[in-house]
Order: structure tokens, then sequence, then C-alpha cells
């Protein structure tokens, strides 16, 4: 019986260091790889939104753009190129391998497609809105979606990290109750050969066992508390919240750019931008700087559609391009800024509840470790004297 016990009780120790380490582990991994990843995904979707949108508004300026929307399209190419590169390291499966190869392969004919359409506005022919419709196609059609499937693996495995650090630790847990039932069992077989109630050695490991379930079913607690997955949640919403809005300025920018019947494209960008109302109402405040952006934004495009359908195209024009005041490029990209404001206040929140549960568990797996070799101890020293007295 005491051998049992004592292996019983290093079997515990070993199972219950092994699986918080495991979590430590997976602290480690998630502030090291999973969650810069998540973020390298989101951002790389978020760049190529950001360039459509950008080379769109670039080639409704016409002629020779100016130096701050050219810049702008060349930083988010430049964004999408180093979170692609970030994205690329970390693929250790097949598909994610996959999807980041289709979009290596596309990104230079999206910006091909987009010079094409530049170099035909610079001399005035009107085939460069084809170029540029076949650019945008490129990158809603096929390049976008991609990215979004890309950060929907890198979500999901994040996802799964964080279950992995705040999950119940079920073998642990499980040898530990047994073990405590076990020391009654033995207890019992003792007082029925030795006529003694208590066994100091038997009740010290079980209550060092104790200790050491006890310790463990707080500090899953304890992590379980810390790592809020609604932020987890709130970063993917704000991130989408952001592709949402790039998509709808770019149908806005391609209504302009096409002079035909904006009907069906007016349903588009009214949809996405019913949406993004939706997410913003359960993201922000009505007072923050994204509701009243987007307030102001929804309210120039009023002003734009009114003067385009009135045969007023450079009026319309202008309200569009005015990056100042109350001109719709001016309030989106305001919108645009507290979006990703948000986003990296919200992405600082992720790895801050990550790194708060690793501390809850850093000394979990030594502390259960020392305990139940200590019970393993006890049970040895309690039970040899009672063996003694029978050899």
């Amino acid at each position: 019986m005491g051998a049992v016990l004592a292996v019983l009780a290093l079997i515990g120790a070993g199972v219950s260091a092994n699986q918080q380490s495991a979590k430590l582990s997976r602290h480690d991994t998630v502030l090291a790889h999973t969650e810069p990843l998540a973020n390298a995904a989101q951002r790389l979707y978020v760049a190529l939104s950001t360039a459509d949108a950008a080379a769109s508004t670039a080639y409704l300026s016409g002629g020779i753009e100016s130096s701050e929307v050219r810049t702008r399209y060349e930083n988010a190419l430049t964004d999408a190129a180093a979170a692609l590169a970030e994205a690329t390291t970390g693929a250790s499966d097949n598909e994610t391998r996959t999807i980041l190869g289709k979009i290596a392969a596309e990104l230079p004919s999206y910006t091909g497609y987009v010079e094409a359409a530049r170099a035909n506005n610079r001399q005035g022919l009107p085939v460069g809105s084809a170029y540029l419709r076949q650019a945008s196609a490129l990158m809603q059609g096929s390049l976008l979606k991609n990215a979004a499937e890309l950060e929907g693996i890198r979500l999901d495995q994040l996802h799964r990290d964080q279950r992995a650090i705040t999950g119940l630790p079920l073998w642990s847990v499980g040898v530990l109750v047994l073990l405590l039932a076990a020391c009654g069992y033995g207890s019992w077989l003792l007082v029925a050969r030795t006529n003694r109630w208590i066994n100091p050695g038997v009740v010290t490991a079980a209550g060092l066992t104790v200790v050491a379930l006890l310790w463990i079913l707080a500090t899953t607690i304890a992590a379980s508390a810390s790592i809020d997955t609604g932020a987890t949640a709130r970063f993917e919403k704000l991130a989408q919240a952001r592709i949402l809005a790039q998509q709808a300025r770019t149908e806005e920018t391609l209504q302009l750019i096409t002079r035909s019947d904006i009907s069906a494209s007016e349903q588009r960008f009214a949809q996405g931008s019913d949406k993004l109302r939706s997410d913003l109402s359960d993201l922000v405040s009505a007072d923050s700087p994204a509701s009243k952006a987007f307030s102001g934004w929804q309210d120039g495009h009023r002003k734009e559609v009114a003067a385009f359908l009135s045969n007023n195209y450079r009026g319309a024009v202008d309200q569009s391009l005015e990056a100042h005041g109350t001109g719709s490029a001016a309030q989106f990209a305001a919108l645009d800024t507290a979006l990703n404001t948000e986003l990296e206040r919200t992405r600082q929140e992720v790895r801050d509840d990550v790194n708060t549960a690793g501390n809850a568990l850093t000394l979990s797996p030594w502390g259960t470790l020392a305990l139940l070799v200590a019970a393993a101890g006890a049970i040895v020293v309690g039970v040899w004297p009672r063996l003694k007295e029978f050899l």
C-alpha cells in the first residue's frame, strides 16, 4: 500500500508539472508566435484594402496624383509586403503556404494593372479606368479572399492557444483526486491493521495533495480571468470594421471613375456602410472619434452623390478628394486613423491579458512538483515505522 501511494504521488507530480509547464509553453508561444502571426495576417488584409482604396483615389485625382495620395498607396504596398514576409516566415502547414503563395503571385499582377491605369490616366486615355477596374476585381475577387482565409486560420490558432492556457488540466486533477481517494483507503487499511486512527505521513500527504490540487484550480481560474476572449473578438471585429471602411471607400471612388449608372454601386456602398455602422455601435461609443468621423464621411458621401446626380461631376470629385474640413477624403482618413488606434490598443490588451495569465502560472509547475514529491516522501516516512512493527 505504501509503495502504491508513493508511486501514485510521484506520477501525480510528473503529470501536474508537465501539464502546467505545457500551459506556460503555450503562453510563450502566443506572445512570440501565434499573436504576432495573427496580427500579420490582419495587417496584410488591411494593407491590401488600403492599397486598393488609395489606388482608386489616386486615379480619381486625374493626371499626376498628389504626393500624399501616392505615398499612401506605396506605404500600403510596403505594409502588405512586410506583413506577407512575416506571415510567410511563420507558415508551417501546407494550407497556409498555399494561400500565401497565391497572394505573392497575384500581388505583382495587381500592381501592374494599377500602373497601367496610372500611365493611361496621365495621358488622358479613358482605357485607364478599365485597367483600374480589372485591378480592383483581382483585389476583391482573389487577393482579399485569400487574405481573409489566412486571417481566419491565424485567429483560430490564437483562440486554440488561449483555450489551452485557460483550460482545466483534467489529467492532473484526475490523478490528484485518485491519490486523495487512495490515501483515504490506505488510512482505512492502516486503522484496521495497526489500530491507530491517524498516520501522520499519509495525512500529511493528503494535505499536500489538497494544496497542490487547490493551487492548480486557483491558477486555472486566475488564467481564465486574465485572458478576456472578448478582447480577441473585439480585435477581430475592429480589423473587419477597418477593412469594411476601406472597401466602401474603394466603392465610393469607383462610382466616380466609371461615370455611369451608380445605382448598383450605391447599393453595395450602402450595404457596407450599414454593416460598418452596426459594428461601430458595438465597438465604440457614439461620441468617439471613430463614430464622429464615420458620420462626417457619410454626410460627405451624400453631398458627393447629390452633386454627381445633378451633373456636377467636378463638384462630386472635389467633395470626394477634399483632404480638409468636411471632405470625404478627410473624414475617411480620420475614421481610418481612429480605427487603427483602437485596433492597436486592443491588440496590446490581448497581449497584456496573456502575459498576466502567464504570471499566474509561473510557479505552478515547480510548486506542484515539490508538493507531490514531498507527499511521496511523507507517505514513506509515515508507513515505514508501521511496516517495521511486523518485520
